[in-house]
């Protein structure tokens, strides 16, 4: 499961149990025509999610720095008008896009999959296409969609209809290619315009018939390399062993025809006697690509189910693990494992990140992972070797039967956990005595050994809880003074399997998962106090600054801020739960939303001084991007709330921010 805030005093329900209803949902509007596409990006575009190819998020703009930018003002709102609000028969939707800039036009995505372009001075609506994506079909991760991607047909002359082509994948499992000059579908692209990924060669495993269309579905944009155009998937991998398979797949980025496909873990069909059966460890994040070296870096999550392994023996390579594949064939370069044997939703969820750093004396290319664990692997990009050392270390045993645990699981020299890992009864946290106690004998109750303690039938605490440490929030790299920044989270969670035949009676609060054709359900809740705030001290959300010339961290201050989460509380120090990665600038500023609590802010990226704050009209779970439109400067971020955080406010902007 991806990105999920369950905290069990906010109500939330596990997937598969929320029937939510359609506030609105906005039709297709009349297209009309955009400037001229295509022509070479220019210094002030964002032509990726991540800002570039590998996923940097730094942009060379300087306009807004560290001396004006608390003059900071909106410049322009739009509001997509998509919202569901949970309670009828979809479920309730998250606002998570971050949008591109190319050809001087904003692209972006709602959570219902529509894509608009808008006019980047002033947020004025170019075109829109509807997919007409089904709403109400169940899709494990909510209705969210973070981005598009965008490719440029170098066969296609000036002015040619879809010479600039933009890619969504959706929630209902198609891939789709628009005219990024007039939004009309690419008509020479698959069918009309798009592919369906179900009906795709590799979509994969036995016994599909029985898999709802909603467990098999798309959040995040597409990669685009070598004139391909690849795609993962989300899979609701906590329903049952046997699911889809985590296939990435590549397609033609003019006809749609496929050109090769990858399979993370071996195909398992139930008449085989001599394997197991799983599905999943897909790839639901953001990749990477470097089209030099003409490879694909692909984070992959967890093999299904989550928190019981017993049919799925061994490490699961190359589940949660981050894999390096040769663009042209989809064959393996190298893969690096995070996590062996995932038995805790630990899934390889924030992108790969790729630099170039100073170490030893040399410039070393590297791909940078972290992982929910809140561990961060600095990784040679040739070749997967660490480039900081990784030690294999002895982890607890499982005392399930018919579980086997690894025994050692990769543990990083450098840098230091960016997450806590390690909690006490001494570390029970409340605002009150009384608070402090009921977590005290809650965190009793539960087998602790540490990071990597396996499920129990008693109940295990796992810390960091299966939001992480780092999720898809991800981070960004500033090459200026070599600092990554990276917001995670530390709470913890109980985690307890429960035996099939005491399924039936058992009425415990938190989220279910049934893990069907395994002898094993679970339930799973973050660990609060009757105060409703979580049972570790805070903060409970941080933004840190690694120096990655040396593996060490230059400063870490709390973000946001929990005081009125889930009603009044007396004073709370700082520090919140956050989904929704950072940003960095040539200003010398780190940008970032992310947090419970509805505001974007501004730190310096030398200290981590805030230096802007500005409330938003709901939490911006999303990341920002920057872009320079006829010479100003504008910051954008997407404000709408948390799919999965019932308490927090809907919304549907899209807002940007400029100097005056």
């Amino acid at each position: 499961m991806r990105d999920v805030i369950r905290l069990a005093f906010l109500g939330i329900l596990g997937a598969g149990l929320v029937l939510p209803q359609v506030i609105s949902a906005q039709t297709a509007k009349p297209r009309s025509s955009a400037a001229n596409a295509g022509g070479a990006l220019v210094n002030g575009d964002w032509a990726y999610v991540g800002h570039d190819a590998g996923g940097m998020r730094y942009s060379p703009l300087k306009q807004i720095n560290v001396d004006n930018v608390k003059n900071l003002r909106v410049a322009w709102t739009y509001h997509v008008g998509d919202i569901s609000d949970g309670k009828g028969f979809a479920r309730r939707s998250g606002f998570e896009t971050t949008p591109i800039l190319v050809d001087g036009t904003l692209f972006l995505t709602t959570p219902f999959n529509r894509v608009i372009a808008l006019d980047p001075e002033t947020g004025k609506e170019k075109w829109t296409f509807d997919p007409m994506v089904d709403i109400v079909a169940g899709y494990g991760d909510g209705l969210i969609n973070r981005g598009v991607a965008t490719w440029l047909d170098p066969s296609s002359g000036a002015g040619r209809i879809c010479r600039r082509r933009i890619f969504e994948a959706t929630l209902d499992a198609r891939l789709i290619s628009l005219d990024a000059a007039t939004g009309q579908p690419c008509i020479d692209f698959g069918s009309s315009g798009q592919v369906n990924l179900r009906d795709v060669p590799g979509y994969g495993h036995a016994n599909l018939g029985e898999h709802a269309q909603g467990w098999y579905h798309m959040t995040s944009p597409p990669a685009v390399i070598d004139n391909m155009v690849i795609v993962g998937s989300a899979i609701d991998d906590n329903n049952r062993a046997d699911m889809p398979s985590g296939v990435v797949r590549a397609f033609d980025a003019r006809t749609g025809a496929l050109r090769w496909s990858w399979d993370p873990i071996p195909q398992n069909r139930p008449e085989s006697t001599s394997t197991w059966l799983t599905g999943a460890a897909n790839a639901w994040s953001i990749m990477a690509v470097d089209a030099e070296r003409g490879l694909v870096f692909v984070p992959t999550g967890a093999a299904s189910p989550d928190y019981f392994g017993g049919l799925r023996p061994g490490d699961d390579k190359w589940a949660n693990s981050v894999v390096a594949l040769h663009a042209k064939s989809g064959e393996i370069a190298w893969g690096f494992q995070l996590v062996h044997h995932d038995l805790w939703d630990y899934d390889t969820a924030a992108p790969p990140l790729l630099a170039t750093l100073s170490h030893d004396g040399k410039l070393v290319p590297v791909v940078i992972q972290g992982n929910k664990t809140g561990f961060l692997y600095v990784l040679n990009r040739d070749t997967g070797i660490p480039v900081f050392p990784v030690e294999e270390r002895p982890v607890p045993h499982s005392d399930v039967p018919g579980e086997a645990a690894s025994p050692t699981q990769p543990f990083p020299v450098a840098p230091p956990p960016l997450a806590r890992q390690q909690v006490s009864l001494e570390d029970a946290w409340g605002p009150t005595p009384a608070d402090r106690e009921f977590c005290r004998e809650a965190m009793q109750k539960l087998r602790n050994e540490g990071i990597f303690t396996p499920p129990s039938l008693q109940g295990t605490l796992v810390s960091p809880g299966q939001l992480g440490g780092m999720n898809w929030s991800g981070y960004a790299f500033d090459p200026q003074s070599n600092l990554l920044i990276v917001n995670t989270n530390n709470l913890m969670a109980r985690v307890r399997l429960i035996p099939r035949d005491k399924v039936a009676a058992d009425n415990e609060e938190g989220e279910y998962g049934a893990q069907r054709g395994t002898p094993y359900a679970m339930r799973r809740r973050f660990l609060q106090s009757p105060s409703d705030l979580p049972c570790g001290a805070p903060p409970w959300g941080n933004l840190t600054a690694v120096d990655m010339t040396n593996g060490t961290i230059r400063w870490q201050i709390p973000l946001g801020s929990m005081q009125n989460f889930g009603g009044p509380h007396d004073p709370v120090a700082s520090g919140a739960i956050n989904v929704g990665g950072p940003i960095t600038t040539a200003g010398g500023l780190v940008f970032i939303a992310g947090t419970t609590d509805p505001h974007v802010r501004a730190f310096n990226i030398e200290n981590g001084e805030e230096l802007w704050k500005a409330e938003l009209p709901a939490s911006g779970h999303a990341t920002p991007m920057t872009y320079e439109s006829n010479g100003k400067q504008y910051l954008v971020i997407a404000a709408g709330g948390h799919q999965r955080i019932p308490e927090e406010p809907l919304g549907d902007a899209l807002v940007a921010f400029a100097l005056p």
